[in-house]
């Protein structure tokens, strides 16, 4: 594709716009005060002298014109070159601002996010566009910071059964006679885990792009369904399941919310107490949101350590681990999922222990109440 050749330069059009107006404003009042000549000042008038009376008719107009003419054009001169050397000062200092912005733009489009504007000298149109810029600027490089991080531990998290996998069948190749039942389980075991970690990640990235259609989803029907499904897994767990709430009618994705209310529930079920644990999971309805909270038993959690709990491949170290403990990223995909529907996530320790989570997404009419 051609490139377009650079045009005149902002600086330049305001200079010749100062100058222009400048020298339009000039131009009219000459104009009036021409005007004013024309309409108080006669076009003769007849000369007297004391001694023998009149002496002729002057022509004061003409006389008049060959004055002001020349020293009308002097003036407009002076104004045209005054109007192109203070406009292009003028200009300058108005878009030295810009001249700014657009340095700090293009290092960003170089990849270094680092950089900022940090106007100071006044508050006006530049200084807001340059907090805006700056603002967007520190959002961009904590959001490709996190990604990074996020892509560095999905890698480790991923080849961790993979070499798991890889010994398992060297091991296997090099003694065919101890393939066993054992080995085929382990097997299965890690391949399981590999794929529930890849289905993870696709859910998470699906979630972060908002792909999905909208439509009326019960807030309690998800978690009265997640609960249900889950009931086994609480049975063995030796965890009690009380669930209550109202109906609790939003907008969003009926399987993203579904998934949401699946991975709170199935986070408070292997996170909890060895033994006698118990779930609360209730929904209610706010003035301009609906809340799903899930609350567990478990060990005294510090807000530090709650406050990680969101992020990819975190695990509390402390926490109870079993062999359904998922992938480690159960609240990172929630936090995902109630970001897409313009929610708001809060995770509360529980003074008894265990943990309090609230997912607050926005209000809508059902479509009975319509």
């Amino acid at each position: 594709m051609d490139r377009q050749q650079p045009g005149v330069s902002v600086r330049v059009k305001l200079t010749l716009s100062y100058a222009g107006f400048l020298m339009l404003a000039g131009a009219l009042l000459m104009a009036a005060v021409w005007v004013f000549l024309l309409r108080y000042v006669p076009d003769r008038a007849m000369l007297y002298n004391p001694d023998d009376g009149p002496e002729g008719i002057f022509p004061i107009r003409s006389q008049l014109l060959r004055v002001f003419a020349p020293r009308a054009a002097a003036v407009m001169a002076i104004l045209l070159v005054f109007g192109l050397v203070g406009g292009w000062l003028l200009a300058g200092r108005m878009l030295a601002p810009l001249t700014r912005i657009t340095h700090a733009t293009r290092m960003a489009t170089g990849g270094s996010l680092s950089h900022r504007i940090r106007l100071t000298d006044r508050n006006d149109e530049f200084r807001e566009l340059a907090d805006a810029f700056d603002a967007m600027l520190a959002r961009l490089e904590s959001h490709v910071a996190e990604q990074q991080r996020f892509a560095a531990n999905a890698s480790h998290e991923l080849r961790t059964p993979l070499a798991i996998s890889k010994a398992l069948l060297d091991a296997a190749r090099s003694d065919p006679s101890r393939v066993s039942g054992e080995l085929v389980d382990r097997l299965h075991s890690v391949n399981t885990r590999a794929i529930d970690l890849t289905e993870a990640l696709l859910l998470l990235s699906h979630a972060d792009q908002r792909s999905f259609t909208r439509e009326h989803v019960d807030l309690s029907l998800m978690a009265e369904e997640a609960t249900e499904t889950l009931l086994p897994l609480a049975e063995e767990h030796g965890v009690t399941l009380e669930t209550s709430g109202d109906i609790a009618p939003t907008t969003g994705s009926q399987a993203l919310l579904l998934q949401l209310a699946t991975n709170l529930v199935h986070n408070a079920i292997v996170h909890n107490l060895p033994e006698r644990g118990t779930v609360r999971v209730s929904t209610s309805v706010r003035p301009k949101t609906v809340a799903l909270t899930v609350e567990n038993t478990g060990e005294q959690l510090t807000p530090q350590r709650t406050s990680a709990f969101t992020e990819p491949f975190q695990r509390g170290t402390e926490r109870i681990h079993t062999g359904q403990a998922g992938v480690g990223l159960g609240l990172t995909i929630v936090k995902a999922i109630t970001h897409a529907h313009d929610g708001t996530l809060t995770l509360t320790p529980r003074p008894t222990g265990g943990l309090r989570i609230t997912v607050e997404l926005p209000v809508t009419a059902s479509p009975a109440q319509r």
